[in-house]
């Protein structure tokens, strides 16, 4: 890349990164960690555990968001000069250095400018996943059990933290379902746009005649819930059964009845969990599951009754992405066009630009109807 191309993607950049400055505003953030720092340092912060957590949880989120934003200015203030240095003493190790920063530079930056756009009441939590086998038999569990890994290996690429809540193995391969969270700042937000039918096309691993099979598998995603959100579920509304830990086999499999299972008589919502090793904890952790789904429930039912927010013209369970094996191999998001061959890194976890696309298709969706 030449001298000027790269002064002129510094300028780029720059003005992007301008950009995202004057929406999360820094100045404005320092000055509420400041306040929040204050009442963290409070002796008596943890007699009110609810406030203590939203305290504790919102300092921790700023932070990380102004000391983003602030590494990435400096990189982009050091690359200058370092540019600089460069074209004075004509050195192409330099260059080269330079060139390599600006593309990792633009990546970073990119992917910052996506998380601006979340702004959804929700967008800053965690996220649960539920993926679902749904039509195609073992092949749609195969599948299941594919776009966990794929989702498992994505937030591993980040670093992010995730606890598999719970697993219902298939008889012959895959899975029936599995409920996963995945623990990071805005992972809600992020991953609300990969909710909804996955489609895949393949010859069928199971079938001895070599016919090509349509599967399909669902995945929703909703927001992890917090201490403040204060959804009171009367023991009453629930029913609670315990039963034994399936899986594929090996000393993973407990053998006592610890695994839980959570009926909300109201609602019909099932919920469970199998992955901790006593009852209570499993307990614990399907009655947070649960709460993220009546929050869920009732956000949604707010939008219905206000029309608040439009439909984008697809149902929750129509198709949203197409993974093709055969007779090409293709993986298309039907809203955005994003697409790819490389069919194996994105099973591998590299979903990244049709997410990115996904928030941008969403949020003009958003801007359109509004």
């Amino acid at each position: 890349m030449a001298l000027s191309d790269l002064s002129d993607t510094i300028a780029d950049l720059n003005r992007t990164l301008g950009s995202i400055e004057a929406v999360v505003d820094p100045a404005t953030k320092k000055a509420e960690i400041v306040k929040l720092e204050e009442e963290s340092a409070a002796p008596d912060l943890w007699s009110d555990q609810a406030n203590a957590q939203r305290v504790t949880s919102r300092l921790s989120r700023l932070r990380a968001e102004v000391d983003r934003v602030e590494q990435l200015r400096q990189r982009l203030d050091d690359v200058k000069v370092l540019l600089e240095l460069a074209i004075e003493e004509s050195d192409p190790a330099s260059q080269a250095e330079v060139q390599h920063e600006l593309e990792a530079l633009r990546s970073q930056i990119e992917a910052l400018e996506v998380r601006t756009l979340l702004s959804g009441e929700y967008d800053e939590r965690d996220a649960l996943i539920t993926i679902r086998s749904e039509a195609g038999g073992v092949d749609a569990a195969d599948f299941a059990a594919m776009l966990l890994r794929m989702y498992e290996r994505w937030a591993e690429r980040h670093g992010y933290t995730v606890e598999v809540y719970d697993i219902s193995y298939a008889e012959e391969a895959g899975i029936k379902s599995a409920t996963m969270s995945i623990k990071s700042p805005y992972a809600y937000g992020t991953l609300s746009v990969e909710q909804g039918t996955h489609r895949l096309v393949r010859i069928s691993p199971f079938d001895n005649q070599g016919r090509r099979q349509t599967s399909f598998a669902g995945v929703e995603v909703l927001p992890a819930v917090e201490e403040t959100d204060h959804i009171d579920i009367p023991e009453s509304d629930i029913r609670v059964d315990v039963f034994r830990s399936s899986g594929p086999g090996g000393q993973s499999v407990n053998t006592t009845d610890s695994a839980v299972r959570i009926t909300h008589l109201p609602t019909g919502i099932v919920v469970s969990c199998q992955n901790e090793k006593s009852q209570i904890q499993n307990k614990a952790a399907a009655l947070r599951v649960l709460q993220s789904r009546l929050l869920e429930k009732a956000r949604r039912d707010r939008e219905a009754e206000m029309n608040a927010l439009k439909s984008d013209g697809n149902s929750w369970g129509s198709q949203m992405r197409s993974y093709v094996l055969h007779p090409y191999q293709m993986v298309k998001d039907l809203r955005t066009n994003c697409e790819t061959g490389n069919i194996d890194a994105v099973f591998d976890g590299e979903i990244d630009p049709f997410i990115e696309a996904g928030i941008r298709w969403r949020r003009q969706e958003e801007a359109t109807a509004s």
